[in-house]
Parts: C-alpha cells; sequence; structure tokens
C-alpha cells in the first residue's frame, strides 16, 4: 500500500521528469541503448566490413579496446580484447541510452518527433565519443578525414534513431 507521500513523491518526479518513475526512465534507457548498440554493429557489420572493407567482422568487438587504450594493449589482451571491447561498446550504449530517456521528456513536451531529435543526438554523441577517445588514445582515425565523419555519423544515426523510437514508445506506453 503507497502512503500519500509516496504517491506525492511519484507525482512530483512525473510532472517534472514526465516519466513515471525513474525505474521506467533506466528501463527505456536501457532497451533503447542496448538495441542501439546492436543495430550500429549491424551496420558496421554490412558497410564497414562488406561495403567498405576497412576491418574484419572480427574487428568490431574488440574496436572498442583498441580505441580506448591503444593498439599495443588490445594486441596484447589477445582474445579478452573481444570481451573488453564488448563491455565498453554495451557499457556506453547504456548510458547514452539512459540519457536519451532523461532529456526525452523535455523535447516531447515542446513537440520535437522522436527521430529529429536523435538526428542531432547522433552528431553529439559521436563528436563527444570521439574527442574522448582522442583523449584517453593516440590510436585512432583522422578526425578530420570527411570519410571518416560522414561514416562515424552515420553509424550513430544508426544508433540514435532506433534508441529514440524505443525510447518514446516506452514513454507513451507508461501509464
Amino acid at each position: 500500500m503507497q502512503t500519500a507521500q509516496h504517491t506525492a513523491a511519484i507525482g512530483a518526479a512525473s510532472s517534472t521528469s514526465g516519466w513515471k518513475d525513474r525505474s521506467a526512465l533506466i528501463r527505456a534507457g536501457i532497451i533503447g541503448g542496448l538495441t542501439g548498440g546492436v543495430i550500429i554493429w549491424i551496420y558496421e557489420a554490412l558497410v564497414w566490413v562488406g561495403a567498405q572493407h576497412l576491418m574484419p567482422l572480427a574487428g568490431i568487438p574488440r574496436n572498442a579496446t583498441g580505441l580506448v587504450f591503444g593498439r599495443d594493449v588490445q594486441e596484447s589482451l589477445g582474445i579478452l580484447a573481444y570481451f573488453v571491447g564488448t563491455g565498453i561498446h554495451f557499457f556506453f550504449t547504456l548510458v547514452w541510452g539512459i540519457l536519451f530517456a532523461a532529456i526525452w521528456p523535455h523535447f516531447r513536451r515542446r513537440g520535437y518527433e522522436a527521430t529529429f531529435v536523435a538526428l542531432f543526438y547522433a552528431v553529439v554523441a559521436w563528436i563527444l565519443m570521439h574527442v574522448a577517445i582522442m583523449i584517453a588514445s593516440d590510436n585512432h582515425p583522422n578526425y578530420y578525414d570527411p570519410g571518416v565523419i560522414i561514416g562515424g555519423f552515420m553509424s550513430h544515426i544508426f544508433f540514435t534513431v532506433p534508441l529514440a523510437l524505443i525510447v518514446k514508445k516506452h514513454f507513451e506506453r507508461q501509464g
């Protein structure tokens, strides 16, 4: 049985954030982030591996290890680099997913469509992630290369659009 104070607290949180409760926000962000994380890897497999031949398919999961810790660490970890890279990748998809779920009600109240917000979110996510990579490691592609920039933005759009649509659907379903 809920107390009047608990009900009032939920109502206050709902009126400020738009989410029924914090767990709904986190759940939507996690589901959206994981889905976007899988879809970005599918995009990379089809485009970076299949069409552009930039890396082998097996290079996708370990890519984050090299970007964060450098190629020497990536090579020294051997098979463990696949697990570390996968962990890094999905950790950040969860963080970006929960962050999107937290900001989505703000844009929804102002009448923006989720996919529209996702396009800008993709650009911001790519820039911030790659600035962090440049700070953490000197093992990164040439971020001044237009092909790298466009490819990065495209891959992140394939992450943020499904993320945004899932968060939007969860937001609308909460009752």
